[in-house]
């Protein structure tokens, strides 16, 4: 007998952490069977972690992002969720938690292309790494506007 374990899903998202795109695709998840979320927000790109200028200057902009879309998800998935800070190149962050917390699968949410400094092909980079890859391309920002600090994903 198998023994039972709840899939592990990473959600990677910067500005449309809270978008109802990416709300509806975590409740639509969290239907299919048992699941864990951890929401990575790739830190922004001025903000490097580990370094003295980041325990200097936190990621703040970060930081409100989580504490609004943390309580919104867990909503969504019916469990808590948790959130994690990464690095500020998204492929970067993806590859350190899948490497430290290791998941079965990956959601990624880009706002429009025209509003996000991110690359296109970020999903096809997370496959490449060796995991499903879900795209959420959300149609409109986020729910709540977050001030920005630095350049947007």
């Amino acid at each position: 007998m198998t023994p039972y374990r709840s899939a592990r899903v990473l959600i990677v998202a910067r500005q449309t952490a809270d978008s109802p795109a990416l709300l509806e695709a975590v409740a639509r998840r969290a239907g299919q069977g048992p699941c864990n979320f951890t929401l990575l927000v790739p830190s922004s790109p001025h903000v490097v972690a580990g370094s003295a200028f980041y325990r200097q200057h936190r990621d703040f902009d970060a930081e409100r992002r989580i504490a609004t879309a943390v309580p919104l998800l867990s909503r969504a998935a019916g469990s808590e969720v948790v959130a994690v800070l990464g690095a500020p190149e998204p492929v970067t962050a993806v590859r350190d938690a899948l490497k430290l917390m290791g998941f079965d699968e990956v959601i990624v949410s880009t706002p429009p292309a025209k509003v996000s400094g991110w690359t296109l092909d970020l999903p096809a980079k997370i496959r490449a790494l060796g995991v499903p890859v879900s795209e959420i391309a959300s149609a409109e920002g986020p729910r709540t506007r977050v001030p920005a600090t630095g350049s947007a994903g």
